[in-house]
């Protein structure tokens, strides 16, 4: 099979590896669509993100949806022909934080994408049954793939307790901003503002539910007086951070969803006096059921997130679109 490989910073090349067989109680899923995360776009910038360093050759790609063309002995869930969409982990089961439902948080997690750990830029993938979701027809195949970054959207929500009525600001209008955005709606948040520094990603996000938006290039978030109950923090902007948890109002609670860097100002006084309550996130846990329910139904809009389609072997013009077009929001690789 064809499998896209991260080599070096900056460098995409083009291999041939034998097709992963099936183990007991796996599935070989042949890949159709795989998004491109900010990650994948940080391991071939970098070579790294926090404490993650690409060490190795590395194939990138942790969005992806297929279809099962192969079954490992023991496989009860999925049948040969279905489409999936893939939760793009391997946790050990047995853990602590895997038996209290927590697999996020399971140490010893093989996650695509993840330095050793290659991911889906290929032709074909080998995954525990458990993780490859059956979607129904309503989904397109970007739509399947897409339910990783709807996933994080979810667990965002959960983590911040958005319910009805509800007052959310979305910090950051990136893919993962903008589903949070649809995910809050959908939770019955009254109003779901979204602050970002990219007028076309703000205009979309008004056409996928927002009830307002903030150019932060023309007012910083700190001085529009806007004191929602929830801040979803997804542009992992130490300083756009700052000043967006400075607005939170009495008794709120704020997600840091975004990553980007190590360190963050936090402006501990306001935080205390407040009683802010400040709560991390990392990846999700069971949420595949509502994210497939929820795009399935209409109620989110996957499709509208993707700007480019692009073959396995132009992987790396869908890492660079965003670098290219300032109007980019999501690249899709069809493999």
């Amino acid at each position: 099979m064809r499998v896209a490989v991260l080599r070096g910073i900056g460098e995409m090349v083009l291999e041939e590896r034998p097709v992963p067989r099936p183990g007991p109680g796996e599935v070989l899923v042949r890949i159709t669509a795989v998004g491109m995360c900010g990650s994948d776009v940080h391991y071939y910038e970098h070579g790294r993100l926090g404490d993650f360093v690409v060490e190795q050759p590395l194939v990138l790609g942790h969005e992806p949806a297929g279809e099962v063309v192969g079954l490992g002995s023991g496989v009860t869930r999925v049948g040969l022909g279905r489409r999936v969409s893939i939760e793009p982990g391997r946790p050990c089961f047995t853990c602590t934080q895997c038996l209290a439902g927590r697999h996020n948080l399971c140490p010893d997690m093989r996650f695509f994408a993840t330095p050793p750990v290659d991911g889906a830029l290929c032709e074909y993938v080998a995954v525990h049954e458990a993780f490859a979701h059956p979607v129904p027809d309503a989904l397109s195949d970007d739509a399947a793939a897409l339910l990783e970054p709807l996933s994080v959207g979810v667990w965002a929500a959960r983590k911040g307790g958005v319910a009805p009525g509800s007052r959310v600001l979305v910090n950051g209008a990136g893919p993962i901003g903008l589903v949070a955005v649809q995910v809050a709606i959908a939770c019955g948040a009254a109003e779901v503002v979204v602050a970002d520094v990219n007028p076309v990603r703000l205009v979309l996000a008004g056409r996928l539910g927002a009830t307002g938006s903030i150019d932060v290039t023309a007012t910083p978030v700190g001085q529009t007086g806007y004191q929602p109950d929830v801040l979803l923090e997804c542009s992992g902007n130490p300083q756009a951070t700052r000043a967006a948890l400075g607005g939170v109002a009495p008794g709120g609670r704020a997600v840091l969803v975004g990553s980007g860097s190590d360190d963050i100002p936090l402006p501990l006084s306001a935080l205390q006096r407040r009683e802010i309550e400040l709560v991390g996130t990392f990846r999700y846990a069971n949420t595949w059921p509502t994210a497939i329910a929820l795009a399935s139904s209409g109620r989110i809009d996957l499709d509208a997130l993707v700007t480019g389609h692009f073959g396995l072997d132009d992987a790396e013009l869908a890492l660079t679109a965003a670098a290219r077009d300032a109007g980019a929001v999501k690249a899709v690789v069809r493999p």
